[in-house]
């Protein structure tokens, strides 16, 4: 149940974000809620095996590349979903930095 809860918060989260950057297109919850489930199934099982085959440049950078490969799973998020389009590297790197900071709102507020 508390896996439903996570997953319907990150959907609420994307839709704000969503407002707060026009670029980013989401046509409704039950695409947001798509993305919330493919961004927590990718962060789950792709995010650690990139971040490993990335350790090298991620200590040179300060760990600041996390942010790249983050907007790289929104531009692949993107290109999956029918109803959810960033265009751009930037746009998608600004939208999961906002949807970070969100989303940590919202979870502390729930919790």
């Amino acid at each position: 149940m508390d896996i439903i809860i996570s997953l319907i918060i990150t959907a609420v989260a994307v839709l704000a974000t969503t407002y707060l950057l026009p670029w980013v297109v989401v046509t409704g919850f039950i695409d947001a809620f798509l993305v919330a489930i493919i961004i927590s199934i990718i962060n789950t099982f792709i995010k650690p095996v990139l971040i490993i085959l990335t350790l090298p440049i991620n200590i040179l950078t300060i760990w600041l590349f996390t942010f790249v490969i983050n907007a790289l799973i929104i531009m692949f998020v993107s290109y999956i979903v029918p109803g959810f389009k960033v265009d751009w590297f930037w746009r998608a790197l600004l939208f999961s930095i906002i949807l970070s900071i969100i989303n940590s709102i919202i979870f502390s507020l729930v919790k």
